[in-house]
């Protein structure tokens, strides 16, 4: 099995290079945002990236960093919670810090998959595992889906071939930089996207420029 390949800052050099090269729209994304600056917390473990990103679903910003916040302050003894402590807190407790009733079965799943095995609390368990594989492995908690982990893969493992097809950014970013009149659908962006590898995830982050670029 290939080891998958890990952002790394001679790595983003390089994709810069092989993209620009590969792609003239890209080539022109890169001549305007600059250096790609993607910069993965790979000192999270996978269970800690989870249970954030899940705590973050479907909120603004500082709404889910209040909650971030205080779900921390419930349990002062530990710089972040482990499952076993997560599965301790009560219903009240976590609707205290904000929570919703969905948000807090998919955490108490999340804690319990962790103490089983499935998510990892420690981050090299996953480094040796196929991206496709660690999607088809965490997408199998309550609440985390394809688009989360492939979230994860990014920027927590750092890895440097992702491309997220179902994501809004890269769809909407994609039809400003290609001229479309639409978005771009799955399939049709996983054929364009073929000419990226091995650098996908450096693509997605100027696509994401171009979504957001005035």
């Amino acid at each position: 099995m290939t080891k998958p390949l890990l952002i790394t800052p001679r790595r983003l050099r390089a994709a810069e290079r092989g993209l620009a090269e590969a792609d003239p729209v890209l080539a022109a994304l890169i001549a305007r945002h600059g250096r790609c600056m993607l910069a993965p917390e790979s000192a999270r473990s996978p269970y800690e990236a989870l249970v954030t990103a899940v705590m973050y679903q479907q909120l603004a910003g500082k709404a889910a960093e209040t909650i971030h916040r205080r779900f921390l302050a419930l349990f002062p003894e530990y710089t972040f919670p482990p499952p076993e402590a997560l599965l301790t807190a009560s219903d009240e407790q976590l609707r205290a810090a904000g929570l919703s009733r969905q948000k807090q079965g998919y955490l108490r799943d999340l804690a319990a998959k962790s103490l089983e095995g499935l998510v990892p609390t420690v981050r090299g368990e996953l480094d040796p595992l196929a991206s496709d594989a660690i999607v088809a492995r965490l997408t199998a908690v309550r609440g985390v889906g394809r688009w989360t982990v492939e979230m994860f893969l990014i920027f927590t493992l750092g890895r440097i071939d992702v491309l997220p097809l179902d994501d809004y950014g890269i769809r909407a970013g994609y039809a400003r930089a290609y001229g479309l009149d639409r978005l771009p659908t799955a399939a049709e962006l996983r054929v364009a996207g073929q000419a990226w590898a091995p650098w996908r995830s450096v693509a997605s982050w100027y696509l994401w420029r171009a979504a957001d670029a005035r």
